[in-house]
């Protein structure tokens, strides 16, 4: 699979901050303090996160537009932990103002960028060098992309996994495969679609279900179809159990983790 071209990568961004800023309107000061999908984590620490990660995230690219680095949080994840809590309890309105001014930043960051005929050999635009697991500007926008569309879901609102877009999905089946335990092969069944197998292990399963309901699984989320069925030398198997988070990344299964 490769990534979306980042003409693409930049309407899918744009449309999940419209999405974020929309549902994140329909909290009340009650429904902050009320848990969120993600254990441990109210829905106004979901908000908090969501701030902090685009306000971190347009950072990359202004460093990076100088031609500079800079690590993605102040502090590392102990800084992002603090000010996480910290914003956690705030207000409904003080929420929604924070999450607004950062997702103009970060939006404005990506607007700024030169046209997406830049070259990958000169390491400019979409292709610049970031700090962010030592990618590239691109690798920052579908990090971008993968909080907003995931986090959302975490806040309870109504669009849960199965308004994930195929794109989005296809995206996760990607960039999940490092979840597969090493003796493992996953042959991911969407109905209605072509198989993609990941991992490379010997042990075979066949995982068959919407594909929402598959990627969900993959990011550690609950399938909200309920139509996930594994099976293995054409019996019914248990699903796996997955391995963490990609290293290096932000992770929206363990709040508390990276």
């Amino acid at each position: 699979m490769t990534a979306p071209a980042p003409d693409v990568l930049l309407a899918a961004i744009h449309k999940a901050a419209d999405d974020v800023t929309a549902d994140a309107a329909k909290l009340t000061d009650a429904d902050i303090k009320a848990p969120s999908a993600l254990p441990g984590w109210t829905k106004g620490h979901v908000l908090a996160h969501l701030a902090g990660i685009s306000n971190a995230m347009a950072r990359q690219l202004e460093y990076a537009a100088r031609g500079e680095s800079i690590e993605l949080y102040d502090g590392g994840m102990e800084g992002r932990n603090r000010a996480i809590d910290m914003a956690a309890g705030h207000d409904a309105a003080t929420d929604r103002a924070d999450l607004a001014a950062a997702l103009g930043r970060v939006r404005h960051a990506f607007d700024s960028l030169p046209g997406i005929k830049d070259s990958a050999a000169n390491r400019t635009g979409w292709w610049a060098p970031i700090a962010y697991r030592g990618g590239v500007v691109l690798d920052g926008g579908l990090a971008l992309w993968r909080e907003l569309v995931i986090h959302n879901s975490d806040l309870g609102t109504g669009r849960g996994p199965e308004t994930w877009s195929r794109e989005f999905c296809s995206h996760l089946f990607d960039f999940l495969a490092a979840r597969v335990p090493d003796n493992v092969k996953l042959v991911l069944q969407p109905l209605g679609l072509q198989p993609v197998t990941i991992g490379t292990g010997g042990q075979s399963i066949v995982v068959n279900g919407m594909v929402t309901d598959i990627a969900a699984w993959l990011a550690g989320r609950e399938p909200s179809l309920g139509s996930l069925r594994a099976s293995a030398a054409a019996d019914g198997a248990d699903l796996p159990d997955l391995l963490p988070w990609p290293a290096g990344t932000p992770s929206p299964i363990n709040p508390t983790g990276d």
